[in-house]
């Protein structure tokens, strides 16, 4: 299990859950952040690593608190195992 692409792609789902519920489109994203539909879209499938730049540009285009953006549920002890 690689940690930081299962949190790739939690992030991507909640990026992808919140502009829905916003009603926005990936085009609107792109409007707002200046980051192409297409990168938008593989940031939302957890093909892309969100640096803090990045997240900050989409929790403004979401409007919402960066911290929104990891609000899911996170099983950290299955990764400490494997760490041992």
């Amino acid at each position: 299990m690689d940690i930081s692409k299962d949190l790739q792609k939690h992030i991507g789902n909640k990026l992808t859950e919140i502009r829905i519920k916003n009603k926005q489109t990936q085009h609107d994203i792109e409007f707002i952040t200046g980051i192409d539909s297409g990168e938008v879209s593989k940031y939302e499938q957890g093909k892309r690593n969100l640096t803090i730049k990045t997240l900050a540009k989409f929790a403004l285009a979401l409007n919402v608190h960066p911290k929104d953006l990891f609000g899911f549920e996170f099983d950290i002890q299955k990764y400490k195992a494997e760490n041992e």
